[in-house]
């Protein structure tokens, strides 16, 4: 008895020759079905886009300024092209190492005492255990966040004459009185105290935020095995906010020498140039009083790509050693 399949042609393994493969989707099919999925979310995100394509990247075609003798009769197409002249002059300029200097030192303090006392802050406030004893510590470190540079300025002039609070104090210990601002080498610690007081309580906040993620069953175990607070800190919380430590310090590391003329602009005087200009002063005052733009613009291009360049690094740095990092 033959079977069915006798002298029938033996069928290769594979794909079903009655169905046709699927097509590929093209980039633009793609991206219209995931906009007709997601376009409430979109819709959100565009006056953001706008935005930022109007006051951050539009601008940029400014740059070009950098790169010539920029007239304003003439706009910046019409004004002639002198290639890398402006950064050839900034780099011989006089007072290119004691603001580069004085920008890096400033920052560099900012970092090293600045930056550990939200963390440490955050990390006292989350051990106390009375709610309204701990909002009302809250409140007030978030005060002087919200009172304007102007205002900060004006109490900083007011504390540091020589009839001032601190003189007084000083005074009362049998000191003799100072005028600080007066002074190079007080600028730097006036300047980085203050920006301390005034920042480290909004600066906390994330770091509290961070804390509540902390898995609250290590600490249970923690203290099933002896450890005390001490030890809980060193071995729980401070590792469980380390990625958003690293975050922020990898973000502060990319304004390195973006010190902000606002403050210091209202706070030195060419007394005090020795220590306290910087890059954004010296651009404040070569640009708007000098109304030399182009090269303005090329010690401002040559601030960010500095920026840039410590952003990257630290970056690459951080993801090697801690695995963490921003992309």
């Amino acid at each position: 008895m033959k079977t069915a399949t006798a002298g029938r042609a033996a069928v290769p393994a594979g794909p079903n020759p009655g169905i046709l493969p699927q097509r590929k989707p093209t980039l633009w099919q793609t991206v219209v079905k995931d906009f007709r999925r997601n376009k409430y979310k979109y819709l959100i995100i565009l006056p953001v886009l706008v935005f930022f394509i109007i006051f951050a990247y539009k601008p940029m075609y400014g740059i070009l300024i950098a790169f010539k003798q920029y007239k304003p009769t003439k706009g910046i197409w019409g004004s002639p092209w002198v290639g890398l002249e402006n950064f050839r002059r900034f780099f011989s300029d006089i007072y290119f190492f004691r603001i580069l200097r004085n920008t890096f030192l400033i920052s560099l303090y900012g970092i090293l005492f600045g930056f550990p006392v939200p963390i440490l802050f955050a990390l006292l406030l989350n051990e106390i255990r009375s709610d309204r004893f701990k909002k009302t510590i809250q409140t007030a470190s978030y005060l002087p966040h919200f009172i304007s540079t102007v205002i900060i300025c004006a109490m900083l002039r007011e504390f540091t004459y020589s009839d001032g609070l601190i003189n007084d104090i000083i005074a009362a210990f049998g000191g003799q009185r100072v005028t600080f601002l007066q002074f190079s080498r007080y600028f730097r610690t006036i300047y980085i105290a203050s920006d301390i007081w005034q920042g480290f309580g909004w600066s906390s906040i994330i770091y509290l935020a961070a804390l509540t993620s902390v898995d609250q069953e290590q600490y249970e175990a923690a203290r099933i095995d002896g450890a005390g607070r001490l030890r809980q800190a060193v071995s729980i919380t401070i590792p469980g906010i380390l990625p958003t430590i690293v975050m922020l310090f990898i973000l502060r590391m990319g304004s390195i020498l973006g010190v902000g003329n606002e403050k210091i602009l209202l706070l030195y005087n060419p007394r005090t140039y020795e220590t306290a200009d910087v890059i954004s002063t010296y651009t404040y005052r070569q640009g708007l009083e000098s109304m030399d733009f182009s090269y303005s613009t090329a010690i401002g291009l040559f601030n960010s790509l500095i920026n840039i360049v410590f952003l990257l690094s630290t970056n690459v740095i951080s993801k090697k050693y801690t695995e963490i990092g921003l992309f």
